[in-house]
């Protein structure tokens, strides 16, 4: 007979326990599938050998992969400064108006609903020399045509419209905990002389520092995904110097069948994405405000 607590810790487990195996099958599973390919060369069909750790130092001799690693932290800069920067300045902005706040938010969360792949087109033709968007309001300004897509420029390019897609989904987070935090301290901090830039510096900001590192935390988490908006816009190019691990690792497994190198630089994508998911946690530590 089953006292009181096993019957509450066994129906406690009996609903946790498709969710367990769901992640066992479909996360853990691939996860250590994944690291011993890592050892072989593959073309992920027929074809497997097993070559120890060559891969890994494959990994530390490409080059390709250098430029990857620069271009992806360079994207990541980008997205926490201006991604989850301007949606927070919108957040701030939307908060303080009294009117129009639905309307706001469906224009700004717009973006979200809108594939990569159909964002990728519609910048690639903004970009395009002959009949792109740019060049057509130079021309129209009397200015000479520009080719904006370049080896120095393209990592830049790539960013403003990863940027663009994405503020809307900071900006409803960011929103949402903004009107969590109690108007009577608002009306406390007037009644100080508090408001405006003031307010917002002091009261605003330090209450949601818990929410504005989870965005952050989020941001770098879906730039090392990055593929697919690279892959339409610039394909890596020219000459690698938009490439990404995300775009890098999805090439060689499935344009060079290189399977068993993709599983190792899928791994470093790991690695690099929880290390540095590590430091910012630990640079920007979390308080528990309570309200």
């Amino acid at each position: 007979m089953l006292s009181n607590k096993s019957k509450r810790t066994m129906t406690i487990f009996l609903f946790l326990a498709p969710a367990l195996l769901f992640l066992v099958i479909f996360l853990a599973y691939p996860f250590v599938i994944n690291i011993i390919d890592s050892f072989f060369k593959s073309d992920g069909f027929l074809q497997s050998e097993y070559i120890g750790l060559d891969n890994y130092r494959r990994l530390f001799k490409d080059p390709t992969i250098g430029t990857a690693v620069k271009n992806t932290y360079e994207i990541m800069f980008y997205v926490c400064l201006f991604e989850v920067g301007i949606a927070l300045i919108l957040a701030i902005l939307v908060d303080n108006i009294k009117k129009g706040q639905h309307f706001f938010r469906t224009v700004y969360f717009f973006p979200i609903v809108i594939s990569a792949t159909a964002i990728g087109m519609m910048f690639k033709l903004f970009y395009a020399y002959d009949i792109g968007l740019l060049n057509s309001f130079m021309t129209m300004l009397g200015l000479e045509k520009q080719v904006w897509v370049t080896a120095e420029s393209a990592v830049k390019m790539v960013a403003i419209p990863i940027v663009w897609q994405y503020v809307g989904f900071y900006f409803i987070i960011l929103l949402t905990a903004i009107k969590q935090i109690p108007r009577d301290l608002y009306e406390s901090a007037y009644l100080e002389g508090i408001n405006g830039f003031t307010k917002t510096i002091y009261i605003t900001l330090p209450l949601i520092k818990g929410v504005i590192i989870t965005c952050l935390v989020y941001a770098i988490n879906g730039v090392m995904k990055i593929f697919d908006l690279v892959l339409i816009l610039t394909e890596g190019g020219p000459l690698n110097q938009s490439m990404v691990l995300g775009l890098y690792m999805y090439k060689k497994a499935f344009a060079d069948n290189a399977f068993g190198y993709a599983a190792t630089i899928s791994l470093l994508i790991i690695v690099l994405g929880l290390a540095t998911i590590t430091i910012v946690s630990k640079v920007f530590k979390r308080e528990q405000i309570t309200y």
